[in-house]
């Protein structure tokens, strides 16, 4: 069978990296790009749009090195056939230029070779597919600035405490919503490609001091009030919408990853603050992502959410999002490591200022403490973490929390296992050092084995290393090379079956072996192990008094099931 010239079609229910509001996105491949083919493709777009009496705009083409990503506005109410629009779009180009003739569409898709044909199979599709209601109460919504959440199954306005919900096929009148009782709660969104999850934790802990009922979603589950109430990776707009539906909630705090934003966009038009912890190499070449630009270009979709007189909060340290963040026309503040990077004098910052975080503003200082008294620091070591924390202090200031409360709860986050399980955890066995952590790329790597070094006093030093099968091996030679940089005794190479994604078995430990090699590690510091929980359990068990040993998991049930064993010795 011959190769689809696209390799993914999907609709966008909220702001995406492409345009504000819903529409329809392909991915075409490399092999399909002859010059005109775009253009033919645009005019498809627009044609056949206007046939069923839409707008189809905005649109747009982003050609890059593995194709082109291809998209365009759509009703809300019509995105299934949107997706069909725009593959017919594309295909149909591509038959007429020649470039090629995808055999998905013949048959049981829209006609390339017929658009007459074509048009009456997508004007059925789209009958069958128009809800007038759901127009009728997104207009409404509009009209009264309430945000409007849909899905598959259901149909909200309002989040929270100000939420009413339906199923999608029982909706409600416009006259018989009840509107007085919806409304919106204080949310924040956070984004980035290392702390996400930290800085999540963190903010709604401090919006829980105030005596609010937060929630908040990650990559390690669904919480409300600090209760648990789904585990798994929620970081997507679905875990958000889950969240947002649910009366009893007075806040919340999101974690925004990329792969949520470039499937479907943002959960949720506006939010009261947008978070961007940094920018580094993760996830590359999926969705047309292939640069560290193209990654910060995607995490920066937030800022479509945070209109004035929201605040959007940036890393003023990375040199990327410091230079588009001054280029967008939103409200910003910076926090940073470092008082003079901070590019705005007027602007909200947090900063580290001779070891202590300073919120300071117009006319405004506030000292929340030395970084060495809270306890996800390390004693200030881990300064990823002290950029966790002064992003979610000023992220819980621009939400209203008075600097001695935000103060308190730095110094109190940590304290307790519970509050950031799997992430830079540490316990004492036997006279070993074992940390364990959630580290999944090279710079996540690279700040964990800089902690944990720092308290190596003559013994050795034992790694476990792996990847997820979806990372590319030019990835998985980088994270490879970081842990080569720091000279480990032992490094099981792990095998991690929950994350093969498309590897074969060994495959990923095969190629961190070579390129460890090539860098000089001895093959007898190399160990392979068929899965997580085996590759910790052998550097446990090689490890003696003085050593070192650094666990990154990527696995959270093998990550609560380690704790809970570290934590019993």
């Amino acid at each position: 069978m011959a190769t689809p010239s696209f390799e993914d079609s999907r609709r966008l229910t909220g702001h995406s990296p492409y345009f504000d509001g819903p529409g329809a996105a392909l991915e075409a491949r490399a092999a399909a790009l002859p010059g005109e083919l775009l253009d033919t493709w645009r005019a498809n777009v627009r044609r056949m749009s206007a046939r069923l009496g839409w707008l189809a705009e905005p649109i747009h083409a982003r050609v890059h090195q593995s194709g082109a990503t291809l998209a365009f506005g759509a009703p809300l109410d019509q995105l299934l056939t949107a997706t069909e629009v725009n593959e017919w779009a594309w295909v149909a180009a591509g038959r007429a230029s020649g470039a090629f003739d995808d055999p998905l569409h013949a048959p049981g898709h829209p006609a390339a070779w017929d658009e007459a044909q074509a048009a009456a199979t997508l004007t059925a599709q789209s009958l069958a597919e128009r809800s007038p209601r759901l127009v009728a109460l997104e207009s409404a919504c509009r009209e009264r600035d309430l945000p409007l959440l849909v899905d598959d199954d259901a149909v909200s306005i309002g989040i929270g405490k100000g939420c009413a919900t339906w199923p999608r096929d029982r909706l409600p009148t416009v006259a018989d919503v009840p509107w007085p009782r919806l409304g919106r709660i204080p949310v924040a969104l956070v984004t980035g490609t290392n702390g996400k999850t930290t800085t999540v934790r963190l903010l709604a802990a401090l919006l829980r001091s105030e005596g609010r009922r937060v929630a908040h979603s990650c990559t390690d589950g669904l919480w409300i009030d600090g209760s648990q109430i789904e585990a798994g990776d929620w970081s997507g707009p679905g875990g958000a919408r889950v969240l947002l539906r649910r009366p009893e909630v007075e806040a919340a705090v999101l974690e925004t990853a990329r792969g949520g934003i470039l499937r479907r966009g943002l959960a949720i038009d506006r939010a009261d603050v947008a978070v961007l912890t940094n920018v580094s190499a993760d996830h590359v070449g999926e969705y047309g992502v292939h640069t560290l630009d193209d990654i910060a270009e995607t995490k920066l979709t937030l800022a479509r959410a945070v209109p004035p007189p929201a605040w959007l909060v940036l890393n003023a340290g990375d040199a990327r999002l410091r230079e588009r963040g001054l280029a967008l026309d939103r409200r910003r503040a910076w926090f940073a490591l470092d008082p003079a990077a901070v590019p705005e004098a007027d602007a909200p910052r947090c900063v580290l200022d001779r070891g202590h975080l300073l919120l300071r503003g117009p006319a405004f200082d506030a000292d929340l403490g030395d970084v060495r008294a809270m306890p996800i620091s390390a004693d200030g070591r881990a300064r990823w973490n002290v950029e966790n924390l002064a992003a979610a202090a000023l992220a819980a200031w621009l939400m209203g929390l008075a600097p001695g409360r935000i103060a308190a709860g730095l110094a109190r986050f940590g304290r307790d296992r519970g509050d950031n399980p799997g992430r830079l955890q540490r316990w004492n066995r036997g006279g070993v050092d074992v940390f364990l952590d959630y580290a999944h790329n090279p710079a996540g790597l690279a700040g964990l084995l800089e902690v944990a070094r720092a308290g190596l006093a003559g013994g050795r030093l034992g790694l476990l290393l792996g990847h997820a099968g979806n990372r590319g091996d030019d990835e998985l030679r980088a994270l490879a090379a970081t842990a080569a940089r720091f000279l480990p005794a032992r490094i099981v190479l792990k095998d991690t079956p929950a994350y093969f994604r498309g590897r074969a078995p060994g495959e990923v430990p095969a190629v961190l072996r070579a390129e460890l090699r090539r860098l000089g590690l001895p093959e007898a510091a190399l160990e392979a192990a068929p899965d997580e929980l085996a590759g910790a359990t052998a550097l446990l068990d090689w490890a003696r008094p003085g050593d070192v040993v650094v666990l990154p998991v990527l696995d959270r049930a093998v990550r609560e099931a380690l704790a809970g064993r570290l934590s019993d010795r």
